[in-house]
């Protein structure tokens, strides 16, 4: 379905959030950094390419632009912003400088992404330190625990969600497709939840490990024990 005009000047101006998947995939980034005043900044009357790679690709362009001519509390402001896709940019700005932090430092400046109340920001949140959490597996896991207890259902979804073996737009984990049982820590404390949205990720975890293992006996935590 189109999506009118005046709504698109409103995504693109930054000044609305998207609705749907269609709405955020739709948004002109060149237009939107603009008007952010990030490309004159630079010097620059666009960024490159940005219409022959995927939305999660661009994304990740636009924040390590962000990052180039921006200081870090400029990033920071941004994750304040009346835009979903303004404060997904800023997420995935805020992962790179954090980038080799350490898990704790990881986890700690991506969680008010993580609670975003924008469906769309708390995907990206996820997405933006998925690879460097898997690359200490272990101590995430560990960390991550303490997030499925949390009272907000945003933060315990995140701790199933960003470890998911297979995932949605990224890389798979291969150490938990071989070995699911690795994150068995994340799924007991939620083998009860109650919140629907938990209990999706949870599925889609197992759902994930199921393939390259179908066999799997876990399925009472797909539906809250």
């Amino acid at each position: 379905m189109a999506i009118a005009l005046q709504r698109m000047e409103e995504l693109n101006n930054g000044d609305s959030e998207s609705r749907t998947l269609a709405e955020i995939v739709a948004v002109d980034f060149n237009r939107l950094m603009a008007n952010l005043n990030l490309l004159d900044a630079a010097g620059i009357r666009a960024l490159p390419q940005l219409g022959e790679i995927g939305i999660s690709q661009r994304m990740r362009v636009a924040a390590s632009h962000l990052i180039r001519y921006a200081d870090e509390s400029a990033v920071r402001a941004l994750s304040h912003h009346r835009s979903d896709t303004v404060r997904g940019i800023a997420a995935f700005a805020v992962a790179e400088l954090g980038r080799g932090a350490g898990v704790s430092n990881i986890l700690s400046s991506i969680e008010s992404f993580a609670d975003d109340q924008h469906f769309g920001v708390r995907e990206w949140a996820w997405m933006a330190v998925r690879e460097d959490l898997a690359a200490a597996l272990g101590e995430a896991i560990e960390a991550l625990v303490s997030w499925t207890s949390s009272p907000q259902p945003f933060i315990r979804r995140f701790a199933i969600e960003v470890l998911r073996p297979r995932g949605v737009w990224a890389k798979h984990i291969a150490v938990l497709r071989a070995q699911p049982e690795i994150g068995i820590p994340l799924l007991d404390p939620l083998n009860r939840e109650r919140e629907k949205y938990v209990q999706d990720s949870v599925a889609n975890w197992l759902n994930d490990a199921a393939k390259d293992h179908p066999a799997l006996g876990y399925l009472p935590y797909a539906n809250g024990g």
